[in-house]
């Protein structure tokens, strides 16, 4: 039965999250638990930024052509169009999969990602999928077939099964090895074209993104690409999100839109370090604490007694207290002292 092998899945992810595997490690196994369920030709996995959807560590099953062109009207298709079952509208379904087979002919006629993009390289079939848990999504993930079939109504439903442990165990991949980030020595400024192509940097991102491309080939330019997407899609022409860099520290990308100039359709990308409260905001989401629940540990954070996290958050100590048993549990610590140093040590 089907539901047993998805059960078995679920198992096998949460121990691949155990396992400490980066992310890419880990999308790399389940790639393999999935295909004896749900077999497939291509595949393209990415984690994101829970707060931006913006992608920024992708895992392929094989190697995949992809150009700069490529990533430059995918990007625009997935952030800024109107194509069909986009990550952002799977993230707000009941079920958070889709086949391209389901969605309504006209739009498969005119979209982008399945005529131009995928049709060319072969591939017919569609399945997609974003990894949510706790009505949060930390990756996202397409399978692809040639000509050899559709995707069944219960392989849909498999995907559909373990998407919550693949959100689950990216989550914990997120928080494995947090560190800030050794900013270099100058600021890290890019400057991108219209649709997010690099045309020029400081030298200190000049070798900034050197390192990040030899150690992971293309995954800055994926980022660039979908970043300024989304910046001129938004009202006020700025976008943030959050990616590690090559040694796992967490940096802050900002895209703003230039309004004067020889090119205004430039836009400016900085490229900063997480602040220690910015990082501690993304560990206590990764550990799945609910916003009240990441409000009391902030404040237990700044050092404030249970009493006065009671009245800064208009809540009863009793509540309090309730809400710390529940963060211990999650985070998997005892006390106050252990929490802080699990929240503040990095790897």
């Amino acid at each position: 039965m089907w539901e047993e092998r998805a059960e078995r899945a679920r198992r096998d992810i949460a121990t691949l999250a155990t396992d400490g595997l980066d992310l890419a490690a880990l999308y790399t196994a389940a790639l393999v638990l999935v295909r004896k369920a749900v077999p497939f030709d291509q595949a393209c996995w990415a984690g994101v930024d829970p707060e931006t959807m913006v992608m920024n560590a992708v895992t392929n099953w094989r190697p995949w052509p992809v150009t700069d062109e490529y990533a430059a009207r995918f990007a625009q298709s997935e952030y800024q169009g109107t194509e069909p079952n986009t990550f952002a509208q799977l993230m707000l379904r009941p079920h958070p999969v889709a086949r391209i087979s389901d969605a309504p002919r006209s739009e498969v006629a005119a979209s982008i990602r399945i005529n131009e993009l995928l049709r060319p390289l072969g591939l017919v079939h569609e399945l997609r999928g974003a990894f949510r848990v706790d009505q949060s999504c930390w990756g996202v993930g397409s399978l692809f077939r040639e000509g050899a079939g559709d995707f069944s109504d219960r392989e849909v439903e498999f995907l559909a099964a373990v998407t919550a442990a693949l959100a689950a165990a990216t989550r914990i991949a997120a928080r494995s090895q947090h560190r800030l980030w050794h900013q270099p020595d100058g600021p890290v400024i890019v400057l991108a074209g219209e649709r997010g192509e690099l045309r020029a940097a400081t030298p200190a991102a000049a070798a900034w993104l050197q390192a990040l491309e030899e150690a992971a080939p293309g995954q800055f330019s994926m980022v660039l690409y979908a970043l300024v997407a989304q910046a001129r899609a938004a009202p006020g022409g700025t976008a943030r999100t959050r990616m590690r860099d090559v040694d796992s520290g967490w940096v802050i990308l900002q895209a703003s839109r230039l309004i004067t100039g020889d090119d205004p359709q430039q836009m400016v990308v900085t490229v900063e370090p997480a602040t220690t409260r910015q990082l501690l905001a993304l560990l206590l989401s990764a550990y799945g604490l609910t916003p009240r629940e990441q409000e009391v540990c902030l404040e237990l954070m700044a050092g404030s007694a249970g009493a006065d996290i009671a009245r800064h958050l208009f809540i009863s100590p009793h509540t309090v207290h309730d809400h710390l048993k529940s963060i211990f549990d999650k985070v998997g610590v005892n006390s106050r002292g252990e929490l802080v140093a699990r929240l503040t040590a990095t790897g």
